[in-house]
């Protein structure tokens, strides 16, 4: 298995956690997608030439919900991670939307703006993700301790990704509590993420200074 990767990406962070909670390894290829040469290998598999881009046995799946969904219906011992009751399923699979479609579209610009753009978030931008985190605190205290099952999920994996850039940005999550005590239980249950977090704040540290 091949894994196109950069764990700057929280797409890419997503599919390595999904993996480490599975025991799966993969034959990682680090590479900036931000270099023409290294889109033009990627585009040999995918014709968007993003990241996270996985292959095995030729058989070629790119954005990382897709990819988590494979590796947990592949490999996992149980399913767990992705239920297949069709009630839990479908509150998995809400979760998963939401983040694509909500919580990590607010997230990557709030900090695009301050990273890239070298300015602060619009008000607009700060509306759009208080809203994104309200509704995640939400849904945490809906299900107890997780976001989508009374157990972790895919959707919790996928969803730690997008509030880990908020915390590398320090942003302050001390009004939402409950997503507070979820981080600590969602990274309490994946293997070695103090090793895989060290990695990633110095990786990230040193993105930063490209920009």
């Amino acid at each position: 298995m091949e894994l196109y990767y950069n764990i700057v990406s929280p797409p890419c962070q997503s599919v390595m956690l999904v993996a480490k909670k599975l025991g799966v390894t993969f034959n990682v290829k680090e590479v900036n997608p931000h270099v023409a040469e290294v889109r033009e290998e990627i585009r040999k598999y995918n014709p968007q030439h993003t990241i996270p881009t996985f292959i095995e046995d030729g058989h070629v799946i790119f954005e990382s919900y897709a990819i988590a969904i494979y590796l947990v219906e592949k490999y996992g011992k149980d399913d767990a991670l992705y239920p297949k009751d069709a009630k839990v399923r479908s509150v998995v699979n809400q979760r998963l939307f939401f983040d694509n479609g909500v919580m990590f579209p607010s997230a990557i610009a709030y900090a695009n703006c301050l990273l890239k753009q070298k300015k602060q978030p619009t008000q607009e931008m700060l509306d759009k993700l208080t809203k994104a985190l309200g509704l995640l605190e939400g849904f945490i205290k809906e299900r107890g301790s997780f976001v989508a099952a009374t157990h972790l999920t895919i959707a919790d994996i996928c969803l730690l990704s997008s509030v880990t850039l908020l915390g590398g940005l320090k942003y302050d999550l001390e009004a939402y509590p409950a997503i507070k005590a979820w981080v600590g239980k969602v990274t309490g249950e994946l293997p070695d993420y103090a090793a895989f977090r060290k990695e990633l704040d110095e990786k990230s540290l040193a993105y930063i200074a490209t920009l």
